[in-house]
């Protein structure tokens, strides 16, 4: 178990390196080819922030292991929220313009809602994501981008003009070792973890609401840390409220177009978490100071969070 507790470790190492590769070098890439700052953002770096999630939960659904691909975006999304935010707003209160309070605090609200109705087959025939329901989320995923996209071009920016001199050798090959990176430690990841359940005797759920979610939250933990140290608050919640409507809408419907996932009803107590989460944080917005999550409600977040893990494992190890 030892040896694979370190590969998992060099997963991780692998797959947030890769993702950091790929996103320097395809930005490189785009701005010698001058490709606004806008496109890069919607697509580049967007999908890099997400590529751990893809990467991990192809491989798992890919292999067949439903409860890593559920876990990990759900236990993902609640440690974005709960945790990420919980940690970020006790460093600095965050400030939260009106179209997140308004617009996307509610569609990541939508998106959970969404993901639990699909899973549970409410109105349709089985429990479970269907290639079917994989194609609702992606379009819905679409319909999110060209929601951005018509929101950042309100914004008035001024277009910054980059000389770039890195040869186009030295850019493709941080694309191709991004890429090499993500995959082989997307695949040391679930393959070592699933063996650390199966001999800890623990389920694939709680690996994957833990130790992979957590993993894969990485990129997020680091951006939003180091935003909320600069006071960025826009870059601390964008990235968080952004990761989870991905996760949802993309992560998930490439998941079950590699193969439909099946659905256990234990996971809905996870996404009422989420959704109880992320209707605290649209509240909190109108609480205290306002469009503002101060330390007390970052607390809050943080300590429901660890209480509930703490909850999980020890109801998965009695």
């Amino acid at each position: 178990m030892l040896l694979s507790g370190f590969l998992v470790v060099l997963g991780f190492v692998l797959l947030i390196k890769g993702a950091d590769w790929m996103v320097n070098g395809s930005t490189l890439l785009a701005k010698k080819n001058k490709i606004p700052d806008l496109a890069i953002g919607l697509t580049i770096v967007a999908f890099g922030t997400s590529a751990p999630e893809l990467v991990v939960n192809t491989v798992a659904s890919y292999e067949n292991h439903s409860d890593i691909v559920l876990g990990n975006v759900i236990g993902s999304n609640n440690f974005n929220l709960f945790m990420i935010l919980g940690i970020v707003g006790l460093i600095f209160p965050i400030a939260v313009q009106s179209s997140t309070v308004w617009k996307e605090i509610p569609i990541s609200f939508v998106a959970a809602l969404v993901f639990l109705i699909l899973a549970n087959g409410y109105f349709f025939t089985d429990m479970g994501l269907s290639r079917f329901d994989g194609i609702i989320l992606l379009l819905l995923f679409f319909l999110f981008l060209y929601y951005i996209y018509k929101q950042m071009k309100t914004d008035v920016s001024t277009a910054e003009q980059v000389s770039i001199t890195t040869s186009n050798y030295k850019i493709w090959g941080f694309i191709v070792l991004g890429l090499i990176g993500l995959i082989i430690g997307g695949k040391l990841i679930v393959d070592n973890a699933v063996t650390i359940a199966s001999e800890l005797g623990v389920s694939e759920k709680i690996i994957g609401l833990t130790i992979i979610a957590a993993g894969t939250s990485l990129p997020e933990l680091m951006t939003s840390v180091v935003a909320a140290m600069k006071k960025n608050s826009d870059i601390a919640i964008g990235n968080i409220i952004g990761s989870n409507i991905f996760n949802i809408f993309l992560i998930l419907s490439v998941s079950s177009l590699v193969r439909p996932i099946s659905f256990s009803s234990v996971f809905n107590t996870d996404i009422y978490l989420l959704l109880g989460g992320t209707l605290f944080l649209f509240v909190a917005m109108f609480t205290g100071k306002k469009k503002t999550l101060d330390r007390w409600e970052s607390a809050l977040l943080l300590v429901v969070f660890i209480g509930y893990t703490t909850y999980l494992v020890s109801q998965e190890i009695q």
